[in-house]
């Protein structure tokens, strides 16, 4: 396994559509490899999730995990390691909360972001069988995050531009407010 590089804003390919995958190149040993190299840039990074096209390789694979001890979002509901790959997000209403985020591909800054509270997912995982999942609250906004970087979308083209903030700034002025803000959203949705 490797570490990979994490584009950054500004960089064109986290602004193309990634394209989807066929069953035969999912379980390519170069796919499976990508996937790997995924996951340890995630965990190295401390990120609670990483987009294919966020190390350079547009297409539809995603990869998410939360875990207590991740200093970037402690107050994060646990999400096993889940692989994505083409996956298709809807909201299951209209319901919204403003989730906090962050990206590694926009490194030292923080804001809020609406996002729908519940949202059912279809996927195929890493070996291209067919998931279904249904999630709430900031678990949910992980996955909308993820989600929108296979979209050419970043987390700041949707927050409220009032809300964006360094991490310094953040840390000195907003992070009691909006940890415990986001805290209340997983009490109140359990994820």
């Amino acid at each position: 396994m490797a570490l990979l590089k994490i584009a950054q804003i500004g960089e064109p390919v986290l602004r193309e559509k990634a394209r989807a995958l066929g069953l035969d190149e999912i379980r390519s040993d170069r796919i499976q490899t990508l996937i790997d190299d995924m996951i340890e840039t995630m965990r190295d990074a401390n990120g609670a999730g990483i987009a294919a096209n966020q190390v350079y390789e547009p297409v539809q694979i995603c990869v998410i995990e939360t875990r207590g001890n991740n200093p970037r979002y402690p107050y994060k509901p646990q999400i096993p390691l889940t692989v994505m790959v083409n996956p298709k997000i809807q909201a299951l209403d209209d319901e919204q909360f403003e989730n906090l985020e962050g990206c590694l591909s926009v490194p030292n800054l923080r804001g809020l972001v609406p996002r729908h509270a519940r949202i059912s997912l279809e996927y195929l995982d890493r070996e291209g069988e067919p998931q279904h999942g249904e999630f709430v609250g900031v678990s949910a906004g992980t996955f909308q995050h993820e989600c929108d970087h296979l979209n050419g979308a970043l987390y700041v083209d949707k927050a409220n531009p009032a809300t964006l903030s360094t991490l310094e700034n953040f840390a000195r002025h907003h992070e009691a407010e909006a940890v415990a803000a986001a805290i209340k959203v997983v009490e109140r949705y359990g994820g």
